[in-house]
């Protein structure tokens, strides 16, 4: 908060950056989105082409044939941001006008990194039933939808209902974006710790909507299910549980082990997706030799960089935070996804094209860094090892090279209505 005019005592930096968060969303226009023309209005003319009598002629058009809405309005680059507000950030369910920061950063996001246009939509409901209504019923205005910030279980019913009733792609970020940057960098941590996937004993630390997505995805990059040992906060799940609903249900394993040390003990992966301070550094000694630790809890890790790499000199690790080495941060792939889905008219976002995005992303990672890049990112060198396992937000290759690869599973696995423009997001 701001001092009084009579107390001399300096902010903190928390304070400091608390009032700049604020400033920044106030100053000098409220919010962090605006619509802008892309068609002049200047004249009477422009004014009879824009609206009325000029508009007639498109909406005859669409009438014919309803695909030409993609030739003669923006539908084609519009992405809707939507949301409940019941799991806001790490902030929980504070209802859907106190979304609306975060479903504007989201759509700043998409415009700054894809070029792709997007607003945000809260909704007031009281059953699931009423959201998946309101969404459906809307969803034909934009190319895409982007899910965001509802709670689980919910998040998994309300997309595959949209998913099963949209004719447009649907896509539960905090569930699937999470689960491809981390598939993308685990992949290339153990590959650089010398070891294999399918052969790989995983603890995932949280059982809600980023946990269940990145296991399940790991398990169609190879991992086995039954080397997966999932912790809510009562602990391991287990078979013998009878409190579990039926996502968690996938992930029980039948073992008497009960807690994290117990499962810790010569596991291979750690994936945190709960809290601060939830590994301690007793556990960390407990894994297998080479070890891969994302703690990925925001803004403070299951376990901080500084006292894993004290424990163990042998890991490779990954946060969620842009401080610290390999941070696991959606942003290197849900514009790009969009970009691709939007640009061949892909009905669906499938497993093809999640892969796709996997495998995109972390061979970026093996190339060599740009000047730009390295710029950006405050450093003078980066090359892929252990504290450069996936991208840089801010690397421009993604754009093509995500959005390509995602087109391409597209058009392959048959979900998109029109082909790869020729020489479409050549680098």
């Amino acid at each position: 908060m701001p001092n009084d005019k009579n107390d001399a005592t300096p902010l903190s930096a928390e304070e400091q950056f608390r009032q700049q968060a604020l400033d920044y969303h106030a100053q000098p226009t409220a919010g962090k989105i605006a619509v802008s023309l892309t068609k002049p209005a200047d004249s009477a003319k422009d004014l009879a082409l824009a609206y009325s009598p000029g508009v007639a002629e498109p909406v005859r058009e669409i009438a014919l044939n309803a695909d030409n809405v993609y030739k003669y309005t923006s539908k084609g680059n519009m992405v809707a941001v939507i949301s409940n507000g019941t799991a806001i950030l790490g902030l929980g369910n504070l209802g859907p006008m106190a979304s609306k920061p975060v479903m504007e950063g989201k759509a700043l996001l998409f415009k700054r990194f894809a070029g792709l246009d997007s607003i945000d939509i809260e909704v007031k409901h009281r059953t699931i039933d009423e959201f998946v209504d309101t969404v459906a019923n809307i969803a034909d205005t934009f190319g895409g939808i982007n899910l965001e910030d509802i709670k689980a279980p919910d998040c998994f019913e309300i997309e595959k209902r949209l998913i099963e009733r949209c004719d447009v792609p649907v896509f539960h970020d905090d569930q699937h974006g999470t689960a491809i940057v981390t598939a993308a960098g685990m992949l290339n941590a153990i590959e650089l710790q010398g070891k294999k996937l399918e052969e790989s004993t995983i603890v995932c630390l949280g059982a809600g909507a980023a946990a269940v997505a990145c296991m399940e995805l790991l398990i169609k990059c190879g991992a086995m299910r039954e080397k997966i040992y999932m912790l809510d906060r009562k602990g391991v799940i287990h078979t013998r549980r009878d409190d579990l609903n039926e996502y968690k249900q996938l992930f029980a394993n039948n073992t008497d082990k009960r807690t994290l040390e117990d499962v810790i003990c010569g596991a291979d992966l750690f994936l945190g997706v709960s809290g601060p301070n939830l590994l301690p550094p007793e556990a960390l000694k407990l894994m297998a030799d080479k070890p891969v630790v994302f703690a990925c809890s925001n803004p403070d890790p299951e376990i901080k960089p500084e006292l894993a790499h004290e424990v163990r000199d042998d890991l490779i690790m990954g946060t969620g935070r842009s401080d610290y080495p390999n941070q696991v941060n959606n942003v290197l792939c849900f514009p790009f996804i969009f970009r691709g889905a939007l640009d061949v008219r892909a009905s669906e976002i499938n497993d093809e094209m999640k892969l796709a995005a996997v495998e995109a992303i972390r061979q970026l990672a093996k190339e060599p860094v740009p000047a730009d890049v390295l710029q950006a990112a405050g450093v003078d060198t980066l090359e892929f090892g252990k504290d450069y396992i996936i991208p840089k937000p801010m690397d421009a290759r993604l754009l093509p090279r995500v959005a390509r690869a995602v087109a391409q599973a597209a058009v392959d696995s048959g979900v998109a209505r029109i082909e790869m423009p020729e020489g479409y997001m050549q680098d």
